[in-house]
């Protein structure tokens, strides 16, 4: 039997590989502004009316892959293809995974692939992702490679920012506290950025400051930008602030993090000069960056962006695999 279900697997990797008609998601580049507003769009449908979804995906099964700790981006991935109608197959530890043993992320990626028919990783090492997508068999979605990209984040982002403002252009994006590291700040800042008229910017101390190539991004694209040091001297020209922490496990010298862990924390204090309707993000976890009297705050909308994320993996998940629908009947 296993001799048989092995042959089986090799055929239909064959069959996958031959096709080759599906999307993945790597980058927040990887769709375009057009395709973005659709996914916005059908998230928007997803979130007012999730019955009419509540079976989309019945019989699909995806294989979620955390090789680094996760609480919101794994559940919201596991419970978006559950409330889909589908279901999640993955590994408890990666301790206990076949890596241990020496396998390449290449043939973690090949074999997952047979099982499932679409997958979720997180890996710690900037590029895994870009790896992972050359070998797939199924649509593959990148849940964050070390502190390069985390795109669902974003999409998450712009879910959220749409439904309260109604738009993505023509805002001023405030981005606060560790944005060199800040993963979710980097995918954001590029794909908001190609949206007309918004404006970024960045605060943070010197040795947390966006990186070089994010810069000339928005150089190269005409896109206005300024760095300064504290939240108070720009509050009141926010349409959105962008709140992060300090990331400990970025950081390489605990006597850093220490330092400057405590740099911003966003209080009741510093909100009395911000607009009437401008919105509060963080990605989560917080530490101490939003004092909790913020929560009550009506501007405040990062625990309703928690929701939005699970909702715009629904949508992500449903166009990935529609699309990977076989429009023919493939030989075997």
């Amino acid at each position: 039997t296993s001799r048989r279900q092995r042959q089986m697997c090799i055929r239909d990797s064959n069959r996958r590989d031959c096709m080759k008609e599906f999307r993945n998601l790597v980058s927040s580049e990887d769709f375009s502004c057009e395709e973005l507003l659709e996914l916005m769009e059908l998230g928007a449908e997803i979130y007012n009316n999730p019955e009419k979804f509540s079976e989309k995906c019945r019989g699909k099964v995806l294989a979620s892959l955390f090789f680094e700790p996760s609480t919101r981006t794994r559940l919201s991935f596991e419970a978006a293809m559950l409330r889909l109608g589908g279901s999640c197959i993955t590994v408890p530890d990666p301790k206990v995974s076949s890596a241990t043993k020496g396998e390449s992320l290449q043939d973690t990626i090949r074999t997952v692939g047979c099982y499932s028919d679409i997958i979720a990783m997180r890996h710690p090492h900037e590029g895994s992702a870009e790896l992972a997508k050359e070998v797939t068999l199924v649509p593959f979605i990148n849940a964050g490679d070390g502190g390069h990209q985390h795109p669902t984040q974003t999409l998450t982002d712009l879910l959220t920012i749409s439904q309260y403002k109604k738009s993505l252009e023509n805002m001023t994006i405030g981005l606060c506290g560790d944005l060199k590291f800040g993963r979710t700040v980097h995918s954001l800042v590029k794909t908001l950025s190609k949206f007309k008229g918004n404006k970024f910017i960045f605060i943070s101390p010197v040795e947390l400051v966006i990186p070089e190539y994010i810069k000339m991004y928005l150089n190269d694209h005409n896109v206005e930008f300024i760095e300064v040091r504290t939240i108070e001297e720009v509050m009141d020209k926010l349409d959105i602030l962008y709140m992060t922490r300090v990331q400990r496990e970025r950081f390489f010298n605990e006597a850093d993090y220490v330092r400057l862990k405590d740099t911003y924390i966003l209080d009741n204090k510093k909100m009395k000069t911000a607009k009437d309707d401008m919105i509060i993000l963080h990605p989560l976890p917080r530490v101490n960056e939003i004092a909790t009297e913020v929560d009550s705050d009506p501007r405040a909308k990062y625990f309703n962006q928690v929701k939005f994320g699970m909702i715009i993996r629904m949508a992500l998940i449903l166009s990935l695999i529609h699309i990977s629908e076989p429009t023919r009947q493939a030989e075997i």
